[in-house]
């Protein structure tokens, strides 16, 4: 039997921002992508959910992403992060046994893979997830847009997204056998 005194602190939560600076400049950070679809009754994609974010004074979209805090699984990142930005009854479905489609690497320098950055190197493990509910964007979110997969993976769409998250949303289609010919 484990002695109480041998267990771990209980996780803090996220770090204050001048040690989180110091963290991503120094170490690889865990985050999750999700690409939010609208299946029909046998489970084709009919739509992707793509967040509008004013991001440095511009609108860009985007897809789903947060970190993965100390102590918390896979799954519930996904949870957590999907309820943070599509709001608490988009009803996602996420598998019982998380396996990602992809793993997008994120540098804060251009170049070395085509995901980027700036603020640090991140490793994405990267979901297709159903959502059944009603979104609700909220957080930094201003709004999400259903789109075909066609319109999804258009080169329009391409040039409105950063980093590289067009590709993720194209692997994900890709994936789940939408991407469009």
């Amino acid at each position: 039997m484990t002695d109480m005194a041998e267990l771990p602190p209980e996780p803090q939560g996220w770090l204050p921002d001048r040690e989180l600076a110091h963290v991503r400049g120094n170490l690889p950070m865990l985050y999750v992508n999700a690409v939010p679809v609208r299946i029909n009754p046998r489970g084709e994609v009919t739509h992707v959910g793509l967040l509008l974010r004013a991001d440095e004074g511009m609108i860009t979209r985007a897809i789903v992403a947060g970190r993965v805090m100390y102590h918390e699984t896979v799954r519930d990142a996904l949870i957590r992060n999907l309820e943070k930005d599509l709001g608490q009854i988009a009803l996602p479905q996420v598998p019982l046994s998380p396996t990602p489609f992809t793993i997008a690497e994120y540098f804060p320098t251009r170049g070395v893979t085509a995901f980027h950055d700036s603020r640090q190197h991140a490793v994405a493990l990267a979901y297709v997830v159903p959502v059944e509910g009603t979104c609700e964007p909220s957080q930094n979110a201003l709004d999400i847009v259903w789109l075909t997969p066609e319109e999804a993976a258009s080169d329009d769409v391409a040039q409105e997204m950063s980093g590289g998250q067009h590709l993720v949303v194209r692997q994900a289609l890709a994936h789940v056998g939408a991407l469009p010919a």
